[in-house]
């Protein structure tokens, strides 16, 4: 099991995610979380996955000082793709409105990228999953912004939220990639890197 795998590793868990640190909980994962503040900036010709690999990636520039030998350091990013754009958090529930309109009726691409950080090596790996909403209705956007308040998630919807439950017809892919974190590909990159 990795678990035992893990024993002389020290897995830090770069994120302020509840949804992340109960996936690592989930997959019997000892770990620490730290956060550091990063500016979320990315070179504005970069698309789809190269926005998320590029984030994820500076996310552990912060921490790549203080690592210690047996230190894996995971730091991920979220990017909701729809129509060669990139959705991030809302600011408001204007915006939040906005993007839930646009994802209304249409398939969009949820991609998280994860970066695995030692003081050896750096592996950045992704995981794209299609999700179509139905056509929402503006009562059903309005219901969801006012009571859940989507504004910490890309794309301004949690799947396992009200939304997901009523809106979602079909996905393709990782679901869990969708809640924030590819578990099985973090559990699979992190067997390869003890092996």
């Amino acid at each position: 099991m990795l678990k035992q795998k893990l024993k002389e590793y020290h897995l830090i868990l770069a994120s302020g995610s509840p949804r992340r640190h109960q996936f690592f909980n989930e997959m019997e994962l000892d770990f620490e979380v730290r956060i550091k503040s990063v500016d979320e900036v990315y070179p504005s010709e970069l698309k789809g996955a190269e926005i998320s690999d590029y984030l994820a990636k500076l996310k552990a520039e912060v921490f790549k000082p203080d690592l210690q030998p047996k230190d894996i350091l995971i730091t991920s990013d979220t990017v909701v793709w729809h129509n060669n754009e990139s959705l991030a958090k809302a600011e408001d529930n204007i915006e939040a409105e906005s993007m839930l309109k646009k994802l209304s009726g249409d398939w969009h691409q949820v991609i998280s990228s994860v970066c695995f950080t030692t003081t050896e090596r750096q592996i950045v790996q992704h995981s794209i999953t299609e999700v179509k909403f139905k056509n929402l209705s503006e009562d059903e956007i309005q219901h969801y912004i006012k009571e859940y308040q989507p504004y910490d998630k890309a794309g301004a919807y949690g799947i396992q939220e009200w939304i997901g439950l009523i809106g979602i017809q079909k996905i393709k892919g990782s679901y869990t990639n969708v809640v924030g974190l590819p578990t099985q590909l973090v559990y699979e990159t992190l067997s390869l890197l003890v092996t």
